[in-house]
């Protein structure tokens, strides 16, 4: 799989067009992970953004703050209502940055152009069942206890906030990617809102359903596992599905075909739209 995207990469001219990437990163991440990849689609001549939802990145808020999805959330929301009318963009999210992108897809349907869920969360409305729950929420109880966690509200109410233990991070979310960016994301993650396990999709339209959904398997994920990824496929069929050989974060184990999955996914929109 990975020599031919690398052999089609080579194919794949320079882009001239105005396509607008919009990188989605997941739980406890911010755009910071995607450093690699928007190198590699920039130099193909793509327009990247990299943004921070609420508590991510640089953007200032406490994890331990953040009350609902949708405040977490918020940033991508007013990204997207801020892009002229008539914009379309194609939107990218990677593990609980796949919620993210349904939100959007369910409110700017007008302004996406693709959806492409990485190793992500793909459930239509959020999560409104136990098999929501199952399929889109990370089960790291094989590792122990996989967390530290916040107590925003108090130490005798439920934790707020989480981060995967630093001596586990490696091991669960970067077990095929290099040192150095092991070493990066350990000085750059930050704890995440748990809001992130409830999140529901308030607003539903019916033209979300015209948005072209792509779907990117990352076969060695220890988080989003691939039979969680089959369950959500299944359940909500995407209009392609591609594989990949990494762990949970290709964006730094498999950038090289990463991207050249994402520059397929640009070209293919170009050639059906216009």
């Amino acid at each position: 799989m990975g020599e031919e995207v690398l052999e089609n990469m080579s194919k794949i001219p320079i882009s001239s067009s105005s396509t607008h990437f919009i990188l989605v990163h997941g739980a406890s991440h911010g755009g910071w992970c995607w450093y690699k990849v928007r190198t590699l689609l920039e130099s193909s001549g793509y327009l990247v953004t990299c943004l921070d939802l609420k508590s991510s990145g640089i953007e200032p808020s406490d994890a331990n703050s953040i009350a609902t999805f949708q405040d977490y959330n918020q940033p991508l929301i007013d990204l997207l209502a801020s892009l002229p009318i008539h914009t379309k963009v194609i939107l990218v999210g990677h593990s609980a940055g796949g919620i993210s992108v349904t939100e959007a897809i369910h409110k700017f349907p007008e302004k996406i152009e693709a959806a492409v869920y990485v190793g992500a969360t793909m459930l239509k409305l959020g999560f409104h069942s136990d098999q929501d729950t199952k399929d889109g929420v990370p089960d790291l109880s094989e590792f122990g206890q996989a967390y530290d966690l916040g107590f925003g509200s108090g130490i005798d109410q439920p934790p707020t906030s989480a981060i995967v233990k630093k001596d586990l991070q490696r091991k669960i979310l970067y077990q095929m990617s290099a040192l150095e960016d092991c070493a990066l994301a350990s000085l750059l993650l930050r704890p995440c809102p748990l809001v992130l396990t409830k999140a529901k999709i308030k607003e539903e339209r019916k033209d979300s359903e015209m948005v072209r959904r792509i779907y990117i398997k990352t076969l060695q994920d220890r988080v989003v596992k691939p039979e969680q990824q089959d369950s959500m496929i299944k359940r909500w069929p995407p209009s392609q599905v591609y594989a990949i050989d990494s762990d949970h974060s290709p964006f730094f184990s498999n950038p090289l075909v990463l991207s050249g999955l994402l520059l397929k996914v640009a070209t293919t929109t170009i050639t059906t739209t216009f």
